[in-house]
């Protein structure tokens, strides 16, 4: 999308969001962000009892929380927190492959980063890098009522 990182911190390290995640559904589900490149994020889950429905594949609610959780994380991460924050107003998804076990990559890309609104688009690939599911996720910036 850019010639330079899109992130706020220029320096941005996978250290400095790892804790965002304590206790929270991405936890849960055993989400882990792998890889902070200069315009998107990579974040893998298993594909286990946590994320399995009835027949034994990966739940199409689990691909897209892991979508929306790599979307919302990378909204978060180009704006000013002590002036904005960043809130889901849509997501979609269309889930092409199953997947029974082992572990679902999501790579994370902006589309649109915008002054009051944000659109990023998420692809999930298995472990042979086949697309599982593409998602994209419209995200409000909203300014904070206590910035100064």
């Amino acid at each position: 999308m850019s010639a330079g990182p899109i992130w706020f911190k220029k320096d941005l390290q996978l250290s400095d969001f790892e804790s965002w995640g304590h206790n929270t559904l991405g936890e849960h589900l055993g989400m882990r962000f792998t890889e902070v490149g200069p315009d998107y994020l990579k974040a893998t889950m298993p594909v286990d009892h946590r994320t399995h429905q009835p027949y034994g594949l990966l739940h199409g609610g689990a691909s897209v929380a892991l979508a929306e959780t790599l979307g919302s994380v990378g909204a978060a991460l180009v704006i000013d927190h002590s002036r904005c924050l960043c809130v889901g107003q849509e997501i979609n998804a269309n889930h092409i492959r199953s997947v029974r076990s082992g572990f679902v990559t999501g790579t994370a890309s902006p589309l649109h980063i915008g002054a009051s609104s944000q659109v990023w688009e998420i692809k999930i690939t298995d472990e042979r890098d086949r697309l599982v599911c593409v998602s994209r996720l419209t995200v409000a910036v909203l300014a904070r009522k206590d910035a100064v």
